[in-house]
């Protein structure tokens, strides 16, 4: 790490201009969430592996912004070089550099790897001190990693259109509508998702997220694709030429942005004739007024929150329509194909669920002397050597993977999982690793949150369980988290609610006690996509307040409690929002509720009975109900009587 900080230093120093400063951000060429192994440069130079976070390293300081689920995390993973900077207690990094480099300061970026949105915040926050945001003409990070990963060649796959559920003409017709509606003449399309969405492909160029390294580009009469055509098989080829779409050189998305900011769409191709259909005839279904304004449109859409600045830069800012993708929203709400995917993989992703649960109770029992799932009693320890191998995080996370691998249409995990007993449970984003993870303890909390990818649906769901005999204080603070839990899913609210009105919801049990959580509530869900999707969230974050949740969305309902170096609980489930029956319908807005498509049982002997009140009891016993009747299919005759048993009856 001394050695990767120095190299970078020196880099710094003989730049042009010389660098004061030099940020590294956590994200892609695409503003991505996750990333490929070769895109970690800030887990390379930091050593801090959580999904989000900055780095700042100037000539004599190296500093790490993250958010509260990492704090824990980014304490234990950095070296004494670095300073953590905690998100909502520390200054942010650009106050924090305006404030502490020199009068003049230049602040290098790779600038491929931030968004318009960010680069401008900066920009401001510089212009006090005549500070400068300088574009480094190489990633140094990559100069300077002399192992890093190379580029891998995956290929591209088609989403089927029974589960993609629209086609690709339909969805480029839509799009074109909203070019039509917001004067833009082109949209640049830079998220993984969204591009992957858009041509109803797939692919394995991130970890997790099945999706391709690669751009868009549509015009009112053209689509264009940008990726490495040797992932694009004939198949896929014949996919994208069908639809109009032509296929072009990853890295020729700049020099083609630049044609189109210069106002010469010939140059990027020959309008094929299935485009000048589609484009005729979504100008006819506008009204005449739009189509006269049409004509001296000259917009180009770009989204600031995902379009990286390096190709705003390539754009004429006075024309250039900073909003957001109106693909993230479409995206957002799922048709009736992608809702029935994603309730059947949920029954299928909670199978493999309680199969895991009922291995794991009675590994637990044979090898640890545990009282079970069930019953409350201290663990009797047996001799390893009567153990038949060593339960940890990993091995328990590994069979967890191979109950999901045996149902149909798996294709992977959706994320990491997060297998972790006690202290590490409070890690709010903790990855086990083999050779430093946790044995099992039963007289311990147990913490699982994981999820899965299937061709029909993206899975989500965490569960905290005790095999041995829980506190009343474990007992006490579990049984808040779920009282959050029922309360956020039986909620009832207008349309044009947004997630930051909701989340208090799920936070009163805690506060109530003077307890609390540092992460955000809920989010969306893809479709074989991406695990965590907006633009919607549940959340405290005030940016939520910008997105009402509407119907046919995903949402996740996930608070939690974390007590550093003692235990951790999370409760999750994936809900889908519909349209609610309301007695009455004031002011004429329509009311939505959720409906939970996550199926398996809440821990009973974790929940102090005295503390819920009898709605909460009925609705549980329902829920309950359900998983018994919904999951039966799936087990074998011994699951089935272990899911009887979880799932009895709350009598009080």
């Amino acid at each position: 790490m001394t050695e990767t900080l120095s190299a970078l230093r020196s880099l710094m120093a003989s730049h042009s201009p010389p660098l004061h400063a030099l940020i590294v951000p956590s994200e892609d060429y695409h503003q991505s969430e996750y990333v490929s192994e070769r895109d970690m440069r800030r887990r390379f130079v930091s050593g801090f592996s959580g999904s989000a976070g900055l780095a700042l390293i100037t000539k004599n300081e190296a500093l790490l912004w993250t958010d509260g689920r990492y704090f824990l995390q980014a304490e234990q993973e950095l070296s004494d070089q670095w300073k953590l900077m905690r998100i909502g207690e520390d200054p942010p990094v650009d106050i924090w550099m305006a404030d502490n480099l020199p009068k003049d300061a230049s602040v290098g970026v790779d600038t491929w790897c931030i968004s318009i949105d960010t680069a401008q915040r900066w920009e401001r926050a510089f212009s006090g001190k005549q500070q400068k945001l300088v574009e480094t003409t190489k990633n140094l990070v990559d100069e300077v990693w002399i192992n890093r990963p190379p580029a891998e060649i995956n290929a591209v796959t088609i989403q089927p259109l029974k589960f993609a559920g629209r086609s690709v003409g339909d969805k480029l017709k839509d799009l074109r509508k909203k070019l039509v509606q917001e004067r833009a003449r082109g949209i640049i399309l830079t998220a993984l998702d969204e591009v992957a969405w858009l041509y109803n492909i797939r692919g394995s160029d991130v970890a997790y997220c099945p999706v391709v390294h690669a751009y868009a580009i549509v015009t009112s009469n053209s689509a264009f694709i940008y990726v490495d055509k040797r992932k694009v098989s004939v198949e896929v080829k014949s996919h994208l030429q069908e639809n109009g779409i032509e296929i072009k050189d990853y890295t020729s998305v700049s020099s083609d942005v630049a044609l189109l900011a210069n106002n010469k769409p010939d140059a990027l191709a020959e309008v094929t004739k299935e485009a000048r259909e589609t484009s005729s005839e979504t100008n006819n279904s506008v009204n005449s007024n739009h189509q006269a304004e049409e004509k001296s449109n000259d917009l180009i859409w770009a989204d600031p929150g995902s379009c990286c600045y390096a190709l705003y830069l390539k754009l004429n800012a006075d024309t250039v329509l900073l909003q957001q993708s109106p693909l993230a929203l479409a995206k957002a709400l799922k048709n009736p194909a992608e809702l029935e995917g994603l309730r059947n993989s949920h029954i299928r992703d909670g199978a493999a669920v309680v199969q895991y649960l009922v291995w794991l109770d009675k590994q637990l029992q044979d090898n640890y002397g545990a009282s079970g799932y069930f019953l409350e009693g201290n663990a009797v320890k047996k001799e390893k050597h009567l153990q038949s191998f060593k339960l940890t995080e990993v091995t328990a996370s590994d069979k967890l993977e191979g109950f999901r691998a045996s149902k149909e249409h798996f294709r992977g995990l959706s994320f990491p999982t997060i297998s972790s007993v006690g202290a590490n449970a409070a890690i709010i984003h903790y990855k086990p690793e083999a050779e430093t993870c946790a044995e099992l303890d039963p007289d311990q909390i147990y913490l699982f949150d994981s999820g899965a990818q299937y061709l029909d649906g993206t899975t989500d769901i965490t569960r905290t369980v005790h095999f041995g005999k829980p506190s009343a204080h474990e007992k006490a603070c579990y049984t808040a988290v779920l009282k959050g839990h029922i309360a956020l899913g039986n909620a009832r609210f207008p349309n044009g609610t947004t997630g930051y009105s909701l989340d208090i919801l799920a936070r009163i049990p805690l506060w109530k006690d003077g307890l609390d959580y540092r992460h955000g509530t809920g989010h969306g869900v893809g479709s074989f996509l991406n695990v965590h999707e907006g633009p919607h969230l549940i959340s405290f974050r005030p940016q939520v307040r910008t997105v009402p949740l509407q119907s046919s969305m995903t949402v996740t309902d996930e608070p939690g409690y974390y007590e550093d170096g003692n235990f951790g609980i999370r409760l999750e489930n994936v809900l889908v929002i519909n349209e609610a029956d309301t007695k009455f319908n004031f002011g004429d807005k329509g009311y939505l509720s959720f409906e939970h498509i996550t199926w398996a049982p809440y821990q009973t002997k974790l929940i102090d009975l005295n503390l819920l009140l009898p709605d909460e009891i009925n609705w549980l016993n329902s829920y309950h109900s359900t998983c018994r009747d919904i999951l039966a299919p799936y087990l074998d005759e011994a699951e089935n009587a272990w899911l009887k048993k979880a799932t009895e009856p709350i009598v009080v």
